[in-house]
């Protein structure tokens, strides 16, 4: 199974896989590659919408200061009210096609729930418009080694963007000292 890299091999401290089945470990792959492409994703996009980039595909203004990324949602509220229902059925219909591609159709045992389809591998639900997948095995694995590694990296980093700035309420870029510290939250529609 991609993951295990040397020198750590497979990396478990709280022992989680030790006892756990091939079903059981796909389960807490196909976790682990979701929470890490959405981890990605937070990253990047909590480094793009604040200084000194100032870029927001919401908002009207590029200039605008509208603080820390963690407040973002704030003003995409006031902004855009359906913003929310629309982003629900766009992951909604995400996870559909996720959960029909990987997952077995729940029987009346419960012990059914939660399996993946023989055959599957976690994370692959088929998306590869580019055709960038490689067709040699040595290749593939490498990539999907590269995935992982890079979601646990984001996975960390996008939660130490968010702690930073819920310690001191100042963006990442300030706190760095890459910008000055422009917001003022009177400002914003919603009070905290």
């Amino acid at each position: 199974m991609p993951g295990a890299l040397p020198p750590v091999g497979i990396f478990d401290p709280l022992g989680l896989a030790k006892n756990a089945n091939s079903a059981v470990l796909g389960r807490y792959r196909e976790a682990e590659l979701q929470h890490g492409r959405v981890a990605m994703l937070a990253a990047v996009g909590m480094l793009i919408t604040e200084e000194p980039i100032e870029y927001h595909p919401l908002f009207e203004s590029w200039n605008k200061d509208i603080g820390p990324a963690i407040r973002h949602l704030d003003e995409v509220r006031a902004v855009s009210p359906l913003f929310f229902e629309l982003f629900a059925v766009v992951v909604g219909s995400l996870e559909l096609n996720r959960a029909i591609k990987g997952w077995k159709e729940p029987e009346t045992d419960v012990s059914s729930y939660f399996e993946l389809k023989d055959g599957y591998t976690p994370g692959d639900i088929g998306f590869d418009p580019l055709g960038l997948r490689p067709e040699d095995p040595e290749a593939l694995l490498a990539l999907q080694n590269k995935e992982l590694q890079n979601g646990r990296l984001a996975m960390l980093g996008a939660s130490g963007m968010i702690a930073q700035e819920l310690v001191n309420g100042k963006e990442i870029f300030v706190n760095l000292g890459w910008a000055t510290d422009r917001f003022d939250p009177s400002t914003l529609p919603v009070q905290f």
